[in-house]
């Protein structure tokens, strides 16, 4: 089994300071990124990593990362963290499960703030691929206008990537619904 590791909570972030730990983990999955890097041309690095709130969530369950609270200097337990990060950022448990859904089939998933999405998901990693899929999460019953959906096939277009609207079914499972577009 390998090691856990420690990683540490400081109210908005999540940080590896220790860089031979954080290289590790980006290594094994591209997770988290390492501070003052922009792109790493190498796994291996000399600075701390920092981890989203769902990247430090899944570690945490797949029992490879300890997370200390700074402020207490507590190990918080999985579901102390969840709730937390809940509070935080909109929409987390529906994310977090598609986001572990997505690792779980091998992807590598990473913020798709930049392309208006959830996720860029990769099938190998950044830098090795570009990423195919752009993953959108949005709540069950929500509602999408047309002009939402146009607007963001065309940004997958011009990038060259699927669309995906991702939802969680009343069984607590993900639905992907995969927009392709095409010229008539």
């Amino acid at each position: 089994m390998s090691e856990k590791i420690r990683g540490e909570f400081l109210g908005s972030r999540v940080v590896v300071w220790n860089p031979e730990q954080g290289s590790k983990l980006y290594a094994e999955g591209f997770y988290g990124k390492p501070l003052g890097i922009r792109k790493p041309k190498a796994p291996s690095f000399n600075k701390p990593l920092e981890l989203s709130f769902l990247e430090a969530l899944y570690l945490m369950e797949k029992n490879r990362l300890i997370l200390i609270d700074a402020e207490t200097n507590r190990e918080l337990t999985f579901e102390e963290f969840k709730k937390i990060a809940s509070k935080i950022h909109e929409k987390f448990e529906e994310k977090y499960i598609v986001y572990k859904d997505l690792r779980e089939k091998g992807y590598v998933v990473r913020p798709g703030m930049k392309f208006g999405a959830d996720f860029a998901v990769y099938e190998h990693g950044p830098g090795i691929d570009h990423a195919p899929f752009l993953v959108h999460v949005l709540p069950m019953n929500s509602k999408l206008s047309a002009l939402e959906i146009v607007r963001s096939g065309r940004l997958a277009t011009t990038v060259r990537k699927k669309f995906i609207i991702s939802t969680i079914s009343p069984d607590g499972k993900p639905i992907y619904y995969v927009f392709t577009w095409f010229r008539a």
